[in-house]
């Protein structure tokens, strides 16, 4: 596995997301969402700003999980569907190279995207500082340029390297709306692990629990990541919980991107 094959195949990957329209046009439509979520609180009167970052935090994260899934189950299937894939391999490139570069290349659209919607939530900030009388900003617990809500979109950018690791997985054995659909199952049960552990206090049937109890162990618990009500509400975050936690779905992400790696180089183009 080479570096530069890995650094080129990434870049390829970059350019084609760039031309493709999907990825900022919800760019623009996260843009258009957080608009509209500044117009809505202007209807909470003395939440206005917590409602701000709320709805716009959220539009980061519905709008990046989007981008992952359309564009990550597509990095496989596509070149097979478009039989270029047998251009590709038959060049000085080994799959294993393919396969992290086109990781690598999502990643990095990923990051641009989300530093876009980043620089146009603080723009909104910023127009609300100036829009809002000073005797009403005096009362917000945190300003609303407040550089911790940086903290919310970094782990973020983790969770959407997972989302991105778990669609790449499952594009190099299933078609495109499997891959999608598992990714999204994965997400959301990422999410919602707490509930998983807890399943038998709502259910009475052993197998519906014993599922629930499997996939608690094995989907990534992405909640325990997720700080965007700590911070917008300026609870105290649980350190060393969320350290332990990206570190977790940091080798999550290396176990995917392994196991998709060996799969690609198993499966049959003939």
């Amino acid at each position: 596995m080479s570096l530069n094959a890995i650094g080129k195949v990434a870049l390829a990957v970059f350019k084609e997301s760039v031309r493709d329209r999907v990825s900022y046009s919800l760019v623009l439509f996260s843009v258009v969402l957080m608009g509209a979520s500044f117009l809505m609180s202007r209807l909470t009167a003395g939440q206005d700003l917590k409602v701000t970052k709320d709805l716009g935090l959220a539009t980061m994260n519905a709008i990046g999980l989007l981008i992952a899934i359309f564009i990550g189950t597509g990095l496989v299937s596509k070149e097979v569907e478009r039989r270029s894939i047998y251009s590709i391999l038959a060049k000085p490139l080994s799959r294993s190279s393919f396969v992290v570069g086109k990781y690598a290349g999502l990643v990095l659209t990923l990051a641009v995207n989300l530093a876009l919607m980043t620089i146009a939530f603080y723009v909104m900030m910023l127009y609300m500082t100036w829009t809002t009388d000073d005797w009403i900003t005096q009362g917000w617990r945190a300003p609303a340029l407040d550089p911790g809500l940086l903290v919310p979109i970094a782990l973020l950018g983790v969770q959407l390297m997972l989302a991105t690791a778990v669609a790449l997985f499952f594009s190099t054995f299933s078609s495109p709306l499997l891959a999608m659909l598992f990714t999204l199952g994965v997400w959301v049960a990422g999410h919602f692990s707490g509930d998983l552990r807890n399943f038998q206090t709502a259910v009475d049937s052993p197998a519906a629990i014993a599922l629930a109890r499997g996939l608690y162990y094995i989907v990534p618990n992405l909640s325990v990541i997720d700080v965007k009500n700590e911070i917008v509400h300026g609870k105290a975050v649980p350190w060393p919980s969320v350290g332990i936690g990206v570190a977790a779905l940091l080798a999550y992400v290396g176990a995917l991107v392994a196991a998709a790696t060996l799969v690609f180089n198993r499966r049959d183009f003939k």
